[in-house]
């Protein structure tokens, strides 16, 4: 694994610098595997108490539209063990919600902060907000993409299983945000992405189209299918995330009726392989997307990636506003 100095001071670290972090789709192959490396790196420097702090003076200002615990968290954290500060921003505490536009909110923050962080509804904010800024802007969330998160869960594949190129990774259930950066993921550092979804809740199928091509140069392979048991036999991961994401409860009904063959549970993971790793990126619903016995099993990483958020977003976080 690269030290730190082998990291900070090679091209890619420059040309990461001042970036925006919007979606894993914006960055080539070396550079998520960079970002994954460093934020192995930046964990072991934590773990042996050795201090890393490049944001010294600097403030991150993170716009909360959609609620959370580990992505504030995290951020807070992340942001003060690397020397600054995180401010947090409700939409209440903005003019957003009194009628101000985004671009205007942008440039005004611009002039005040170092980077910002939001985790909202519509891509589409994400997007116009990073156009306005003249700082660097992170994803944090959006109903599209979510790719902190995508990023960390490389993390910790790679941390258990040692390799990602190669790799099986099985997804089963709604076609969201999580599995659409997960895709962009896998088709960017060579795994396998089986992913089984009900009628009409299959990812954005332009995405997989884009990730299709490539595949080709990266020697992945990305499958759409609606039987769990198909997408999930011989995998080395297997992932799934709730059934109604937030912003969508009031489908909830719904969709429990559209997945109800597609909860991860005891008799669908013994077709994957023996060894395999169970991911979800919390917060999970215990009885409907997977059971108690998988997700407090012993295969079960879910809190190694959540822990992972931390220093996956550290690395995002020096990288672009160092």
């Amino acid at each position: 694994m690269p030290q730190l100095s082998e990291l900070l001071n090679g091209e890619i670290a420059a040309s990461l610098k001042g970036r925006d972090f919007l979606a894993l789709v914006d960055f080539t192959p070396e550079e998520i595997r960079w970002l994954i490396d460093f934020a192995i790196e930046l964990k072991r420097l934590h773990k042996a108490g050795e201090p890393f702090q490049p944001l010294k003076g600097k403030t991150l200002g993170m716009i909360f539209e959609k609620s959370s615990t580990r992505t504030r968290v995290s951020f807070e954290v992340g942001m003060y063990q690397l020397g600054g500060y995180a401010l947090f921003l409700s939409r209440n505490d903005l003019q957003l919600g009194r009628g101000e536009t985004i671009a205007d909110t942008a440039r005004t923050m611009s002039r005040y902060l170092d980077g910002i962080m939001i985790r909202t509804y519509a891509h589409r904010t994400v997007i116009e907000l990073a156009r306005a800024a003249t700082i660097p802007v992170i994803n944090g969330l959006t109903d599209y993409a979510h790719p902190c998160q995508a990023l960390a869960d490389y993390q910790t594949i790679l941390e258990h299983k040692g390799r990602l190129e190669g790799l099986k990774i099985a997804y089963i259930g709604d076609g969201n945000n999580m599995v659409h950066s997960l895709l962009v993921g896998a088709a960017k550092l060579g795994l396998h992405m089986s992913i089984a979804s009900p009628e009409g809740y299959e990812p954005d199928p332009e995405l997989i189209r884009q990730m299709q091509e490539t595949c080709g140069e990266t020697g992945a392979s990305i499958r759409v299918v609606r039987d769990p048991r198909e997408a999930i036999e011989d995998a080395d991961v297997v992932y799934t995330d709730v059934w109604a994401s937030m912003g969508f409860e009031a489908e909830q009904e719904k969709r429990r009726i559209a997945f109800a063959n597609y909860q991860v549970n005891e008799d669908l993971v013994r077709y994957a392989k023996p060894d395999f790793v169970f991911m979800h990126c919390l917060p999970a619903k215990r009885g409907e997307e997977v059971s108690a016995g998988v997700i407090d099993g012993d295969h079960s990483i879910v809190f190694d990636q959540a822990e992972n958020r931390l220093h996956a977003q550290k690395a995002i976080m020096a990288a672009i506003m160092s």
